[in-house]
Order: C-alpha cells, then sequence, then structure tokens
C-alpha cells in the first residue's frame, strides 16, 4: 500500500509551469466532508469572506478526498485547499508548489468496528477490510503508526485498506458489508460510537502519542505571492469564523445544523464535544515529518519554515 500510495501521489504529480497573477476575478477554495470544516461552513454561510473581498467572485468546492484537492491545484482549479497534514506533506515532497497558511480544527479521530472480537489491532485477521479516506490520507498515516508500535511495521494492515470518503465508509460500517472497520472522524465517529454495538479499536491521539492538528490550510505559491489582499482576507476571515464559533454557540448551531442537515441538539453534543478545538495552530508537523520520512512517505525532512508561509 505505501508502493501505491507514492504511486497515485506521482501520478497526479504532473508538474505545471508556474502561473502569473490571477487573470480572474474568482477565489476557489475547497474543503472536504465533516465537522472539521465547520469554521469554513460558517465563513461560507455568514459571507465574511465575500465581506472582505466585496469585488472578488468566491467560488466554494467540496471534494471526496486530498487526492482531488491535489489535482484541482496541478489544474489551476484551485487556490486554497483543507485537508490533513500528511497528504499536504507528501504533495510538498513531490513538489507541490504551496504551504500551510493557518490551522483549523483538532477533532477526535478513531478506528471504528462492530466486530467484538476485535478489540485490538492484532484481533484484525487477513479477511478484514478497513476502510479511510485513500492512502496517505491522516487516517492511513496514524493507523500506520499504530501499526508501527503493535507490529513494528507500518505497513503491516496495508493489504486490508479500501478508500471510501467518510459518508461511504460510515454507510457501510452500519450496514456491516464489505469492510469490517472504519477509521473516520466527527460527525461520522460519534454517529458510529452511538450506536452500542460499536467500538473504538484505537483513538488517533493513541496512535500518534500526543495531540495534533487534523485539519490545516494550504494555498498555491502563486496565491501567496501574487494575491496579497485575497491572501491577507481569507486569514482574516478563518480567524473571524473560528471566533464566531467558539463564542456564538447558538447561532453557530442555527446555521450548521441546517448545513449539515442535523438535529441541533445532536450537533451542538458533537460540535462542543471535548476534543473538537477549532484553532489556527498548528501542531503534529514534526512529529508527522519524522515518522513519515522513517518509513519511505517522504524523500526528506522539512522544518516548519519550509512547511509554512508565516
Amino acid at each position: 500500500m505505501k508502493s501505491k500510495c507514492l504511486l497515485i501521489i506521482l501520478m497526479i504529480m504532473v508538474l505545471t509551469s508556474s502561473c502569473g497573477k490571477k487573470t480572474d476575478n474568482t477565489v476557489k477554495i475547497a474543503q472536504q466532508y465533516g465537522l472539521a470544516y465547520a469554521p469554513i461552513q460558517l465563513m461560507k454561510e455568514k459571507g465574511f469572506l465575500e465581506d472582505l473581498l466585496p469585488n472578488k467572485k468566491i467560488e466554494w468546492v467540496k471534494l471526496a478526498n486530498t487526492a482531488a484537492i491535489r489535482e484541482a491545484v496541478l489544474a489551476d482549479n484551485l487556490d486554497v485547499g483543507f485537508m490533513g497534514i500528511p497528504p499536504f506533506l507528501i504533495a510538498f515532497d513531490n513538489g507541490m508548489k504551496w504551504k500551510m497558511m493557518s490551522g483549523l480544527s483538532r477533532c477526535p479521530l478513531g478506528l471504528i468496528t462492530y466486530d467484538d472480537n476485535i478489540k485490538s489491532l492484532k484481533d484484525f485477521t487477513i479477511k478484514d477490510k478497513i476502510a479511510l479516506p485513500q492512502p496517505g490520507s491522516i487516517q492511513h498515516i496514524l493507523l500506520a503508526m499504530a501499526c508501527e508500535k503493535v507490529f513494528g511495521k507500518a505497513d503491516a494492515l496495508d493489504n486490508q485498506l479500501v478508500s471510501m470518503k467518510h459518508p461511504d465508509g460510515f454507510q457501510a460500517l452500519m450496514s456491516k458489508q464489505d469492510i469490517k472497520a472504519h477509521f473516520t472522524s466527527p460527525p461520522y465517529i460519534f454517529e458510529e460510537l452511538a450506536n452500542k454495538d460499536y467500538h473504538m479499536v484505537i483513538s488517533g491521539e493513541e496512535a500518534m502519542g500526543s495531540e495534533f492538528t487534523f485539519i490545516v490550510g494550504a494555498c498555491t505559491e502563486n496565491f501567496y505571492n501574487n494575491n496579497k489582499e485575497e491572501y491577507v482576507a481569507l486569514k482574516d476571515a478563518i480567524n473571524k469564523a473560528i471566533d464566531f464559533i467558539n463564542n456564538n454557540k447558538e447561532e453557530s448551531i442555527d446555521i450548521l445544523s441546517k448545513v449539515y442537515q442535523m438535529d441541533k441538539d445532536k450537533l451542538e453534543s458533537y460540535l462542543y464535544y471535548e476534543g473538537m478545538n477549532y484553532s489556527t495552530d498548528i501542531l503534529g508537523v514534526e512529529k508527522f515529518t519524522k515518522f513519515m520520512l522513517d518509513n519511505n512517505y517522504l524523500k526528506k525532512t522539512y522544518d516548519n519554515n519550509e512547511l509554512m508561509w508565516e
């Protein structure tokens, strides 16, 4: 799976020539699925970025995984993408001209199963399939970290992985078809654990051994260098959205319950669950980088100055 992961990255890393200043009036922003992206949803619904950039068109895109985000960046169809740290690092390592601009969230992640016989990673049989978003995703790297601790091999379960976007993985696990476990994030992890027949095999924090930022925002070199007004406005809008979700609970729940099509009481319990933290801080980069270098997911190591715009 590790070689497949790198092959997938290399296949999409067809380097494009650097573009000059954007000739259109559009800022294109991509996110993925789940409550980890709640500040972006609030920013969109409240029009924070549109208020700061009244003469620009803001285009919001939801993509299935970070491979799709990278493809869009390489095709010059995207300025900013929100994703986990490991897939950002893999793309950067393969020549993607982008850097992290902001953290967004820390959230509970975990490997969930309905099988009572699976209490630890050692209990998975060769037939048991595990769903996660894609090779090289943060879920994949966290599982690899756990495998290294348990088996002494980071890729011990790689042949049992199935790539599914979170909603599909959730449905497959709930129906007990095709997969035995799902490495996922909020709200899917909460929905799965709400069922008494389901339990967590290992959490993301246990796998990592410390806290880490789940979602970061990254923008292209072209966007950073040639569109400073938009860059500064986006950073300001992210801060405003995070401040709003942390300090305006009632209105945040009212807005996001419609976005996520979720009961308000349930959403409140999920959105402000212990371990849900919305912040621009970026934690865990060094630990991810070292592990991924040691296990050949990266070709070289990097310091924060190389990986972050500021």
